[in-house]
C-alpha cells in the first residue's frame, strides 16, 4: 500500500507544479489591470501598463514558491517501492548497484594488475583520480597508465583530462 501513497505524493507534486505553472504563467502574462472612469453617459477604460497589484505580487511569489518545492521534490526525492510496500533506495543508488553488479563480472575476466586496478576503480563507485589508483593498488605509474589504456582499448574504462591529471570512469 505505501507504494500507492508514494504514486500519489508524486502525482500530488505533478499536480502542484503544473498548477503554479499555470498561475504563475497568467499573472506574469496579464499585469495590467484596468481602470474604468463612468462620467455621466461616457465611459473611458484605461490600462495601467506593467502594474501589479499586491494582490498580484503575493499570488506571484505563493507560486513561485509552490513551484520550486514541487520542483525540488520531483527531481530529488524520486523513491522507488517494493511490492511490500517498503520504501528502497533512490534509482540513482539502484543503478550504480546493478552496474556494480555488472562491472564484477567483467573484472572476473582480466589479468591480475587489471583486475587490481578495476577493482579499485569500483570501489570508488567508479570514478577515481588516476593519481588515486597508484595510491590504492601499490603498482607503479607507469603500469598503471599501461593497464589503463589497455582497459581503454577493450571499451572498459574512460580517461578525462582534469587539471595536471586524469579521471578514469568505468563504462
Amino acid at each position: 500500500m505505501e507504494v500507492k501513497k508514494v504514486h500519489g505524493k508524486i502525482m500530488f507534486m505533478v499536480a502542484l507544479f503544473v498548477a503554479s505553472v499555470f498561475v504563475l504563467g497568467i499573472k506574469l502574462l496579464n499585469p495590467t489591470p484596468i481602470q474604468i472612469y463612468v462620467e455621466g453617459q461616457n465611459t473611458v477604460v484605461s490600462q495601467i501598463p506593467g502594474f501589479f497589484t499586491f494582490t498580484d505580487v503575493i499570488v506571484i511569489v505563493l507560486a513561485s514558491i509552490t513551484l520550486a518545492v514541487s520542483g525540488m521534490y520531483l527531481l530529488f526525492f524520486d523513491f522507488l517501492g517494493k511490492p511490500t510496500g517498503e520504501l528502497v533506495k533512490p534509482v540513482g543508488e539502484l543503478v550504480l548497484e546493478e552496474r556494480k553488479k555488472r562491472w564484477e563480472q567483467i573484472a572476473k575476466t582480466l589479468k591480475d594488475d587489471e583486475q587490481k586496478i578495476y577493482k579499485a576503480i569500483i570501489e570508488s563507485d567508479g570514478i577515481i583520480n588516476q593519481s588515486e589508483l597508484v595510491e590504492k593498488t601499490g603498482i607503479s605509474k607507469s603500469n598503471v597508465s599501461r593497464v589503463l589504456d589497455l582497459l581503454e582499448s577493450k571499451g572498459l574504462v574512460e580517461r578525462r583530462r582534469r587539471g595536471m591529471g586524469n579521471i578514469v570512469l568505468l563504462k
